[in-house]
């Protein structure tokens, strides 16, 4: 009896939030992917092309106002500086749990065969070119061509 080949998984995530706590899920389901023999792709439109912007990825926050887990109050949570406190912190107890930066994520993502693409109606309207972006990113594409290249994964939007 001939043994059937399993098929492939294949696994194709959304990031279109630009937060350092919204973007780290998609870098990490993405590695754990990878670490599966899952292929994996990313997909980064609106804010999340922050993640993937050269001159935004190493200054990604931690969004307070308005985040209904966050138990601190709204006119303290938006005052100047404690975005930027909140992502020190938390890059100071990742750094505790040895987890990469994004930046290196990205490096990591991409050793791993994990593909990295730009919405182009996003890079549109925030008025980026190919040119802006790390050099991870595989290609700049639109939402058909997104899901051209996902038949057959499960696509989670994070």
């Amino acid at each position: 009896m001939d043994a059937i080949a399993p098929t492939q998984r294949k696994v194709a995530l959304i990031c279109s939030h630009g937060g350092l706590d919204e973007v780290y899920p998609s870098l990490i389901l993405a590695n754990a992917a990878r670490q599966s023999d899952i292929e994996a792709m990313i997909f980064f439109t609106f804010w999340g092309l922050d993640a993937i912007t050269e001159n935004k990825i190493d200054a990604l926050h931690v969004n307070l106002a308005g985040n209904a887990s966050n138990t601190m109050p709204t006119v303290i949570a938006g005052l100047p500086g404690m975005e930027s406190l909140a992502a020190s912190m938390m890059g100071k107890q990742m750094r505790e749990l040895d987890i990469p930066g994004v930046r290196e994520m990205m490096g990591i993502l991409d050793e791993s065969g994990v593909e990295l693409y730009a919405c182009e109606l996003a890079m549109k309207m925030f008025k980026r070119e190919k040119k802006d972006l790390i050099p991870q990113v595989k290609d700049v594409i639109t939402a058909g061509d997104f899901y051209d290249l996902s038949v057959g994964a499960q696509i989670i939007f994070t």
